[in-house]
């Protein structure tokens, strides 16, 4: 039976829909088996640990990268198609930018290859950030070229926003000045936005959806609304050092042992034991539980569940 967190739906065709969804590279599987849905208009945090699959998936997405098996649709029509094309925008962790180019320069490119540039938002953006013109992008702070490179994504005016690790580079000031940017912009346009990150703290102030990846499989998805309130943080005594026999019927995504104590984050079915200290876990807690116990079982909230496919939780 799955094991499913809240009730949720969507309009529309979802932004993006994997069914199956597998690469594999003659080192093996770098994701295999994946199937899940991201609903349109929503900031989705694309979170794993290196080598999980997170930038396959995105490069899955963009076509940069081939399916060995299933399929990914992007607002219903298949990613390999060129339809697909004028629905997105991607941008790498090296943003790679023409460091010649004047800022001018870059922006007219953006103008010359895409039919729907959006001008004025992309000079809104770089006017934002006072950049000049005619400066040269190789003469610019790394935030000043993250700007320059979030100009280019939102002046193609995607439905569709795919960051790999952009702000990774940045100082704390730019990344926060960034990551407002960001949210703003999106929630202006309406754009959906998947963003990978290792910055926990940073996914847990800007997502309101969660894609988690690990060993190549998607372990837990869906809306954090709902995602968190199925975990609870139990404290009780283990005496033995053991998992106490109260914790069975409920789903244990990680167990510690703290001296006399035991500390378990868990899915709860049903009522837990009245002498255990019971918390709710904050969003950075569930995650890092789950990226360190990549064998316990998937959770997907019904918004992100694809029933044919049989993602299985408990």
């Amino acid at each position: 039976m799955d094991d499913t967190a809240g009730a949720g739906g969507s309009s529309g065709a979802p932004a993006l829909e994997a069914r199956g969804l597998g690469k594999r590279y003659r080192r093996g599987w770098a994701l295999r088996d994946c199937s899940f849905r991201l609903p349109a208009g929503r900031i989705c945090g694309l979170v794993g640990p290196n080598g999980a699959g997170k930038s396959t998936l995105l490069g899955l997405a963009t076509r940069l990268v081939a399916p060995t098996e299933g399929e990914l649709r992007i607002f219903g029509v298949p990613a390999g198609e060129p339809a697909a094309m004028p629905r997105y925008a991607f941008l790498s962790q090296d943003k790679p930018l023409f460091k010649r180019f004047t800022v001018a320069e870059t922006l007219r490119m953006g103008r010359e290859l895409n039919p729907g540039w959006d001008t004025e938002a992309a000079e809104r953006i770089v006017r934002a950030g006072q950049l000049p013109l005619d400066a040269k992008v190789g003469t610019l702070s790394g935030g000043q070229r993250t700007r320059v490179a979030f100009a280019l994504a939102f002046g193609k005016r995607p439905d569709l926003l795919l960051l790999d690790e952009p702000m990774a580079d940045l100082d704390p000031l730019a990344r926060d000045e960034m990551s407002s940017l960001l949210m703003s912009e999106a929630v202006e346009r309406g754009t959906t936005v998947v963003m990978s990150s290792h910055m926990l703290s940073e996914l847990e102030d800007m997502c309101d959806y969660l894609l988690v990846v690990a060993g190549g499989r998607i372990r837990m998805a869906g809306d954090t609304e709902e995602l968190l309130p199925a975990h609870a943080l139990v404290t009780g005594l283990a005496p033995d050092g053991k998992p106490p026999a109260d914790l069975a019927p409920h789903t244990v995504v990680e167990f510690r042992i703290q001296g006399r104590q035991f500390r378990a984050l868990v899915r709860p079915h049903g009522p837990l034991a009245p002498d255990w200290e019971v918390t709710e876990p904050s969003l950075e807690e569930v995650l890092l539980a789950h990226l360190r116990s990549p064998d316990a079982k998937p959770l997907f909230t019904q918004d992100a569940r694809i029933e044919a496919e049989g993602n299985v939780a408990a």
